[in-house]
């Protein structure tokens, strides 16, 4: 039970707007698109509430700046791989217990404003693996 009220506190990041090469196809691999990236940070808030000191919480900055470094440089053929290189880098890099991450290409399907995925994991889904 104190495990479950400890996820109960979320930071949320909305709406980055980044580009990015990923896709599939030849023409994907040549310019960069447009991706939208969600992300839902499950931590304990309550020490940061308590002492108004960053130590206390997750810094949503420096995360922020990773995800956009990572994003920008890489070249995923899946928004899937995407998506799971961006909560291994929030759950190992940055302390976050768990993370919720959606990714979404706009305009990739005719007719709809976008289309993505959106994966949870845990540290325990980073535990056994090494850095990739």
């Amino acid at each position: 039970m104190a495990e479950s009220r400890k996820t109960r506190d979320r930071i949320l990041i909305r709406d980055l707007r980044l580009r990015t090469i990923v896709g599939l196809n030849d023409w994907e691999r040549e310019k960069r698109q447009e991706v939208v990236i969600n992300i839902t940070l499950h931590a304990d808030l309550r020490p940061a509430g308590r002492s108004d000191q960053i130590g206390d919480s997750i810094n949503y900055r420096s995360l922020t700046k990773a995800v956009i470094a990572h994003v920008e440089e890489s070249s995923h053929y899946l928004v899937e791989a995407m998506a799971e290189k961006i909560a291994e880098i929030a759950i190992r890099d940055h302390g976050a217990p768990a993370a919720e991450v959606r990714v979404e290409k706009p305009g990739a399907l005719r007719f709809a404003d976008s289309v993505g995925v959106e994966i949870v994991r845990t540290r325990e889904d980073f535990a056994d693996s090494g850095s990739r």
